[in-house]
């Protein structure tokens, strides 16, 4: 059995039996978690049945798909209701109210935490989620939000951001090794407390970590620790900002609880190019990009079940707008008149009943309403895209992720990582292009090395913003080499005849200055920060002194990071004792208080840091 095969189960059911447990079977429920995930399971309509052994199985009733309550959950051993296998069911299952995808792989762009709604107005909109077929025109239902913004958080707003702020600070405080089932449940019940008294960004925030946590614990694959901290940096920040914010801060602390399509009129749409998706849940599709007369950016999405193959064979079906019959793939190089749209915050566009669409006449890139979007300098459209990259940008922060730039290749680079491909754009900026995804399947890795062989070839280009030090993009679409067209890099497949004659062969070139952490000391207090969390507060404290670290970051010009480092190091290790000599418990508050302030602090200096890398030259073409 695996966590996949189980309902979801809503956050106060989960907490509700783990609660329930005695002191002795809260001990034993890690183990119950892990036996339970080695036995069988079969679904029957709306019911999972898994053999707790030969004599005894465990029930879970999904009505909805969701297990809503305690009573959901049967077991038919001799100690039920109060036996182990209940809460170790629901613990091993999914937590209701996430989004079905987790952070996807590179054709999702940079990984975010679940708990992120970040819209996008134009241009450049957030990646969709597998959602984005199950939405209608109509769905305009009311968030749980409060009629109107009060001016501060009440007091059970108050008590329910101190529950989150305890929950997380205990996560942290115990680490991935420490933050087990009993743990979990905390963070369970204060984002259920959350949600009802109208939080849902902490809310959500709260079960990302939960996500994580058991991706950790389960050794998932794509498990990152890098998600891990940004996502109780999210929390624990949230949490922070619900006790002290005011009028439009603390509404954008409190978050939307769901983001309603509303109309918005006739529009006149043309298409730009077609990108595939594809997440480590398995979930796969094609996001179709297009924009209005006025340059706002728009998506039309097909994403479910499916992996690599199904965003295959999407490309080439009919999108679902109106009465339209063009594929995802006609509608990134035509137009759409459509009548009665419907739009999401974050750019989607609505496909109910009311929508009427039909073909009309695309645009060049060359040619206006698109040939603007090229138009903006370098800095100012990272500029933007960094507002909607950021690791804890708000909820209403504006911004999109997408860049629209004319560069010439210079050849590929070898990196680290592998090799991309290294272009001059305006104001003299060198930027690397990488593949969007690796997966043999998708063209977006043999076309980069294809375009790699032909330095001096001038092309339009749209990218997603990379946040690094260094100007960064992943590649999504380029004009023909050709200069008829364009290409979706990761669907179309470019051969050496698209290539100007004769095709040069790769040079790679050495690794290039600013590649290696030693160039940004920086690292050495966000690698302080990451360890924190597999291991916990106690480990951290046991690591040896920083003072050389320290100092060498303050050498660096960075002395607000030193001090952070050094304040991190001394909370960790700090343990008060009573007048008897007996060890005092831990200053979680504190830790967490020190730790997050380094987390914040990191992520604001590296974004700052890559803004800075997109100013233009002052003095010749940037250092390469």
């Amino acid at each position: 059995m695996n966590a996949a095969q189980l309902p979801p189960v809503a956050p106060e059911v989960a907490a509700t039996l783990v609660e329930g447990l005695s002191p002795r079977l809260r001990k034993r429920l890690d183990a119950a978690v892990s036996k339970l995930g080695n036995r069988p399971a079969h679904r029957d309509g709306d019911t999972v049945t898994i053999e707790v052994d030969d004599d005894t199985e465990l029930r879970l009733h999904a009505p909805g798909g969701v297990v809503a309550t305690a009573d959901s959950v049967t077991c038919g051993c001799l100690l039920a209701p109060a036996c182990v296998h209940r809460a170790a069911a629901a613990c091993a299952a999914p937590t209701a109210g996430l989004s079905p995808e987790p952070a996807g792989r590179p054709t999702e762009g940079a990984p975010q935490p679940a708990s992120a709604t970040k819209p996008a107005p134009a241009p450049g909109a957030h990646p969709a989620h597998p959602s984005d077929t199950a939405h209608t025109a109509g769905s305009t239902a009311p968030a749980l939000d409060s009629p109107a913004t009060p001016e501060a958080a009440t007091p059970a707003q108050r008590a329910a951001a101190e529950a989150l702020w305890s929950a997380g600070a205990a996560v942290l405080d115990a680490g991935v090794d420490g933050a087990g089932a009993v743990t979990q449940s905390a963070l369970l019940r204060a984002a259920h407390t959350a949600r009802i008294r109208h939080l849902p960004r902490a809310a959500s925030a709260a079960l990302s970590v939960v996500t994580l946590l058991r991706a950790a614990r389960a050794g998932d694959p794509s498990y990152r620790t890098a998600d891990l901290v940004t996502a109780l940096a999210e929390l624990l920040g949230t949490a922070h900002r619900l006790g002290r914010a005011t009028g439009a801060e603390l509404a954008a602390a409190r978050g939307r609880a769901r983001r309603p399509y509303s109309p918005d009129g006739s529009l006149r749409l043309y298409g730009l190019f077609t990108e595939p998706v594809v997440t480590d849940s398995g979930h796969g599709g094609v996001r179709t990009w297009v924009a209005g007369s006025d340059g706002r950016l728009f998506t039309v999405g097909d994403v479910a079940p499916g992996g690599v193959g199904r965003a295959l064979g999407v490309a080439d079906r009919a999108v679902r707008l109106g009465d339209s019959a063009l594929t995802h793939r006609e509608l990134g190089r035509t137009g759409l008149a459509v009548a009665g749209a419907t739009v999401s915050p974050d750019g989607r566009l609505g496909a109910g009943k009311g929508v009427k669409a039909v073909t009309a006449r695309g645009a060049a890139w060359t040619e206006p309403p698109l040939a603007a979007l090229w138009e903006t300098p370098p800095s100012e459209q990272a500029a933007r895209a960094l507002r909607s990259v950021s690791r804890y940008a708000d909820p209403d922060a504006g911004g999109g992720d997408l860049l629209f730039l004319d560069v010439e290749l210079l050849g590929a680079v070898r990196e680290a990582s592998g090799t991309s491909l290294l272009a001059l754009c305006g104001g003299g900026t060198a930027v690397r292009l990488t593949a969007a995804d690796d997966d043999p399947a998708l063209a977006h890795r043999d076309n980069l090395l294809l375009l790699a062989t032909a330095p001096g070839t001038r092309l339009r280009i749209i990218g997603r913003l990379v946040a690094a030090l260094h100007p960064r993009l992943t590649l999504l679409a380029c004009s023909h080499p050709t200069g008829e067209g364009t290409v979706d890099l990761g669907l179309d497949r470019l051969r050496r005849a698209d290539l100007p004659d004769p095709a040069a062969p790769v040079r790679l070139a050495p690794p290039q200055p600013g590649e290696s952490d030693a160039h940004s000391p920086l690292y050495l207090l966000e690698r302080r920060v990451e360890q924190t969390v597999p291991a916990g507060r106690a480990a951290l404290g046991m690591l040896g002194g920083v003072t050389a670290e320290a100092r060498r970051i303050r050498r660096a010009g960075l002395p607000t990071a030193a001090g952070l480092l050094t304040a991190l190091r001394a909370s960790a290790a700090q343990r008060e004792r009573d007048p008897f000599g007996r060890l005092l418990p831990a200053d979680t508050d504190g830790f967490a208080a020190c730790w997050l302030a380094a987390a914040r602090y990191t992520a604001a200096v590296s974004e700052s840091l890559c803004a800075a890398a997109w100013e233009p030259a002052r003095e010749g073409p940037a250092a390469l």
